[in-house]
This record gives C-alpha cells, sequence and structure tokens, in this order.
C-alpha cells in the first residue's frame, strides 16, 4: 500500500486549512499515493471557538474533501470535528474516491499534562476499522497511542496497519514518548503503525492558538517488528512510503503475542 504521510501545522481558519490539504494531497496522488493520510485537528486546529467553528463549517469542510477524494483519486485521511449534545466530537474521517465517508469518534480523551480533552469534548465508544486499497485498516487518534489494548482489538478484527493522527503535546520527554509509543503498538499488535502528528510551529513557523496540544511533528513509520522505516522531523512535510502488508503475517507467525496471550489481555 502506498501512503502519503502530510505533516501539516493547522491553524482555526478552516478556509486556509483546506487548501493546504488540497495542495498536500494533489502532491501526494501525483507521487502516485493511494492514501493521503493528516493529522488530528486539520480543519482546525485546537482553541477557543472550536464548537461555533465545527458548527459553521462542518457540511462544507466535507462537501469539500468529498470532491476533493473522487477528483484525485486518492483516499484521504483527515482530522475534523462535529457538534453533539453542546460539545465537540473529535473525529478521524476517511473520503474514499467513491464518495463514501467513514469516521472514527476518539475514545480515549487527553485528560492528561494539565489539559482536559473532555471538558470540550464528548467520547466515542467504539474500535473503527476503513476499508483502503483492499485492507481493513484500523484507526485512532493521539492519545489513543497509549493504550495498548485498543490496538490489540484493532489487529484482532483483521487489521494489519493501524493509521494515528495526531496533534500531540509538546513538552519535555514528549517526543521520545510519541516515537516510543508508535514502535511499542507496532511490537505488540504484530501490524504496522503509521503515526501522522502536526509539524511543531517552533519548526514550521505557522502561527497557531497558544492553547492546546498544536504538535511537535515527528511522524514515524514502524513496522510490526519495531523497526522505524520513516522519520520525519519537526518541519511541514510530505513523506511517500510503500508498504508491503505481508510482513505483518509474518511477524504474527514469528512473535504471536496475540495468540499467546492469556485472561484475553
Amino acid at each position: 500500500m502506498k501512503l502519503g504521510l502530510a505533516q501539516i501545522n493547522t491553524t482555526t481558519d478552516v478556509a486556509g486549512n483546506l487548501e493546504k490539504v488540497r495542495d498536500y494531497t494533489g502532491r501526494a496522488a501525483a507521487a502516485g499515493a493511494e492514501v493521503v493520510i493528516f493529522p488530528e485537528a486539520t480543519m482546525s486546529a485546537f482553541g477557543s471557538g472550536l464548537r461555533e467553528i465545527a458548527e459553521r463549517e462542518s457540511e462544507g469542510w466535507r462537501e469539500a474533501l468529498t470532491l476533493l477524494a473522487a477528483d484525485t483519486d486518492t483516499a484521504i485521511v483527515v482530522g475534523e470535528f462535529a457538534v453533539s449534545a453542546g460539545k465537540v466530537v473529535n473525529l478521524l474521517a476517511v473520503y474514499a474516491p467513491d464518495g463514501t465517508r467513514t469516521e472514527y469518534a476518539k475514545i480515549h480523551l487527553y485528560d492528561a499534562f494539565g489539559f482536559k480533552e473532555s471538558d470540550t469534548v464528548e467520547a466515542g465508544e467504539d474500535p473503527a476499522l476503513v476499508a483502503l486499497s483492499g485492507e481493513d485498516v484500523g484507526i485512532a487518534i493521539c492519545y489513543d497511542i497509549r493504550f495498548p489494548k485498543l490496538f490489540a482489538e484493532l489487529s484482532r478484527r483483521g487489521a494489519r496497519l493501524a493509521i494515528v493522527s495526531a496533534s500531540w503535546g509538546a513538552g519535555p520527554g514528549k517526543v521520545e514518548q510519541w516515537e516510543l509509543l508508535a514502535r511499542a503498538r507496532a511490537v505488540d499488535s504484530n501490524m504496522f503503525v503509521v503515526a501522522v502528528g502536526q509539524a511543531d510551529p517552533q519548526v514550521s513557523g505557522v502561527a497557531v492558538p497558544p492553547k492546546g496540544p498544536t504538535g511537535v511533528g515527528h511522524s514515524l513509520v514502524s513496522d510490526p517488528f519495531g523497526h522505524v522505516i520513516v522519520a520525519l522531523g519537526g518541519q511541514e512535510a510530505l513523506e511517500i512510503v510503500d508498504l508491503d502488508l505481508g510482513l505483518a503475517d509474518e511477524a504474527a507467525e514469528a512473535l504471536p503475542v496475540l495468540a499467546n496471550a492469556k485472561l484475553g489481555y
């Protein structure tokens, strides 16, 4: 499966974010990518007024992404928001070239390191697989990566690849944790993990809202044995990677951690 990793910074300017998505998707499609993956909060960066932005912009955003996927013949995985019961829902949506849209609502909300996502965001409940290029692919968002059972469940449901989109909060040791967690989830679930985050605004120079997780960059791809096969820095970047997902089957045979698990863990 040929993937495009679009490590970008977004702001609360939805129209500007959409133009960036169009640019990166076009370039990924021209390079032969079947799927292009954007970070969490691509529609709008975290910040004040997020509920109002979601109410005002969601319909137009979805229409634009549906057209873009069809026009480029490329599946687009992108972080966005919707409104529910007075809060927002943090979504990872997949727009297929045939016009279909699949979404996953973030299960594990980021109530950590002094930030409380649950104050304004409604949690999802169900793990999600999406069909991409004939594969059932697991999808997850940011803080989800700290919870191994979610990835084990995605693997048990047949995923050989999990996509994690993030707007990872900066701080001491956070880049190292991000890289470690992506590799760990790959090893303990016998899957490839493609972890795409917002770029580091301190490196990219993009003016992002001062509150909320704004990204550290360092998107990466780990194979099922924990080897990093793609690693980005802090800047905005587009990386194309071609994965042989058969390696996940080899990992599951050589290191059958899920088959050997006891007590359902």
